[in-house]
């Protein structure tokens, strides 16, 4: 009998498997679980960037494309940065189309990490980026964040992360799984420092177009920034295309073209349908000044303060999220962490969220709630873990008036 042990990288047998997938396995197989796990907006995909990849395949549009990418998706997602963050991009070698902002992140830290070479990664943070960093052949590096700033990276935790072996820093703002953002004086701090030690900063900024109370702020728009700055967006969570698996990543040419060689040999090319529809969420949202993307905005602005204010008369501390559609309770007061908290709200009330830890260890007491679900699944979700949770404060829950 073969020992497939001795044939899989030790990289690969060393990663530990999503927390998050992990614990849905186990949700799926129980009969009426309201699930406010998934990060994935609820929305439908607008018709006509529906239409509009269903006409590419009417039309035979279905070659490979450019391997970076549509040339008129590419001078639209120029022109959309310099519209929303005032950044100049050349289409032509500054930009690549990805398989969604998750392929970008993979090939940005590819193209810039030797073996050895530490990045800083805030905690919690999204469960993909330090496996990434491993099989790179880099170190993830956590720098945690705590609620009492926001969890927002603090300028002297970053120095004392930094050593000589720190080649980058991820930005993962707005936070998945925290909601947290960094505003613009937040990111004037850190610059000196980045500059100071010469590091590469790879910038997620998926969740830009969901900010709420303030105008959201790249760092790449700082002095001499750009030049150091990896920026990482997509159309997922903003446009409602997750399924759609389409990125990209903006950077100077020289780290594109490495970039870009990766991209060559392991992807080709992003799915070509999903680019024309990319066309045209891009070319009807310059001419309605982005209606659809400010109305779901907007919905999820309201849920996020009716599920914000509801945790907190039910007694879970909750941190008021401002951008992104998370919200990360802390458990402590139940006497629970997370996981056994998340473990146990499934089995007795069918309410399946996720356990901070999956995030990073300084979310060992914290939840994960995504609330990118109808206010109907959010309402009676929150009643349930209203009742799950007096049955561990021995309170009784409050009677809701309509």
């Amino acid at each position: 009998m073969i020992d497939y042990n001795k044939f899989i990288s030790k990289n690969v047998s060393q990663l530990q498997p999503s927390g998050i997938r992990k614990f849905f396995d186990v949700a799926n197989e129980i009969q009426g679980v309201i699930s406010l796990g998934v990060g994935e907006p609820d929305f439908v995909t607008p018709w006509n960037v529906r239409d509009a990849a269903i006409k590419s395949i009417q039309k035979g549009l279905t070659q490979y494309t450019s391997n970076s990418g549509i040339t008129e998706l590419r001078n639209l997602i120029a022109r959309y940065i310099e519209q929303t963050l005032n950044l100049d991009y050349e289409p032509k070698n500054e930009i690549i189309i990805t398989v969604g902002a998750s392929e970008a992140i993979d090939i940005s830290l590819r193209a810039i990490l030797n073996s050895g070479d530490e990045v800083l990664l805030p905690e919690p943070s999204y469960v993909s980026y330090a496996p990434c960093i491993t099989l790179a052949g880099g170190i993830a590096k956590s720098i945690p964040s705590k609620v009492e700033h926001e969890f927002r990276i603090q300028p002297q935790d970053l120095e004392n992360a930094i050593t000589e072996k720190t080649k980058a820093i991820i930005l993962p703002y707005p936070n998945n799984p925290t909601g947290a953002i960094m505003e613009k004086a937040d990111l004037e701090v850190l610059v000196p420092i980045i500059k100071k030690h010469n590091l590469i900063v790879i910038s997620d900024e998926i969740y830009s177009e969901l900010t709420y109370d303030t105008q959201h702020c790249s760092i790449a728009t700082f002095e001499d920034m750009r030049e150091r700055t990896i920026l990482i967006n997509g159309f997922s969570k903003a446009f409602a295309m997750t399924g759609w698996r389409l990125g990209y990543v903006l950077a100077p040419a020289p780290l594109i073209y490495a970039m870009l060689k990766i991209h060559q040999y392991v992807i080709m090319c992003a799915p070509t349908c999903s680019q024309y529809a990319a066309i045209a969420a891009l070319q009807d949202g310059f001419a309605d000044n982005f209606a659809t993307v400010r109305q779901m905005r907007d919905e999820y602005n309201m849920r996020r303060n009716f599920v914000v204010k509801r945790l907190n008369e039910i007694g879970l501390k909750c941190f008021e999220p401002k951008g992104a559609f998370y919200v990360f309770p802390s458990v402590k007061d139940t006497g629970l962490d997370g996981e056994e908290f998340s473990m146990r709200l499934l089995e007795k009330q069918k309410v399946a969220v996720v356990p901070g830890a999956s995030f990073g260890d300084c979310g060992k007491d914290y939840i994960r709630i995504s609330y990118a679900y109808s206010i109907k699944s959010l309402d009676e979700a929150l009643a349930r873990i209203e009742t799950f949770v007096a049955t561990l404060t021995n309170n009784e829950p409050k009677v809701k008036i309509d």
